[in-house]
């Protein structure tokens, strides 16, 4: 069973920011009845997961239970080439990622990290989930979407999913995004995730 966000950061377009598409995969017994209650499974359960970022060029990340791998689209051949064997998480938490114009909804504890997170790493924001994902991953960082807006079933779960495979972690600020039970299809979660280290100074549960 496949959630999906066929079209994230589409407000980008007329713009020319990159955009993307988020893949969760879940095992499936009853193909013949999917329902919207079947497909709501947590994210733990999840057997493979997948990103496409369309941007400057057109790269697909994978990653399943064996681990991450980003393939690149070649536009003569039009197949995609794998550029990327093996991806893994960097140690350090280069950039971060969240939308200052947020600032007065964020908690107490969310601004005195951010604080923090501002005197060690550099920031960057596209506005654009996958893009501002795919360089955290690649160079090192965390993603902060502190007030709960993101889908869980086909943003949060997918994406954490690829950054635990990577070496990372996803979390609401409460607890392990892939631990949550979903309760609806478009259900909304705060989210936070990258380098553990960071990422588990957000959470407050």
């Amino acid at each position: 069973m496949v959630n999906m966000d066929p079209v994230d950061g589409s407000s980008n377009i007329d713009v020319s920011i990159s955009i993307g598409s988020i893949f969760g995969i879940w095992p499936s017994s009853n193909l013949n009845e999917i329902t919207n209650k079947s497909l709501l499974l947590a994210g733990n359960q999840q057997i493979a997961a997948a990103y496409v970022v369309y941007g400057s060029n057109t790269i697909l990340i994978i990653a399943t239970q064996n681990g991450v791998s980003g393939f690149t689209l070649d536009n003569e051949s039009k197949e995609f080439i794998l550029t990327h064997p093996i991806i893994s998480l960097p140690d350090n938490c280069t950039y971060y990622s969240v939308n200052y114009g947020n600032w007065d909804e964020f908690s107490s504890n969310t601004k005195s990290q951010l604080e923090e997170l501002q005197k060690t790493s550099s920031l960057r924001y596209v506005g654009s989930l996958v893009a501002d994902f795919h360089r955290n991953l690649i160079k090192g960082g965390v993603f902060l979407y502190p007030n709960g807006k993101l889908r869980l079933m086909y943003e949060a779960n997918p994406l954490t999913f690829v950054m635990k495979k990577a070496g990372g972690s996803g979390t609401n600020g409460n607890e392990n995004i892939l631990d949550i039970i979903p309760k609806e299809l478009h259900e909304r979660t705060p989210l936070f995730i990258g380098n553990t280290k960071e990422v588990d100074k957000f959470t407050i549960g």
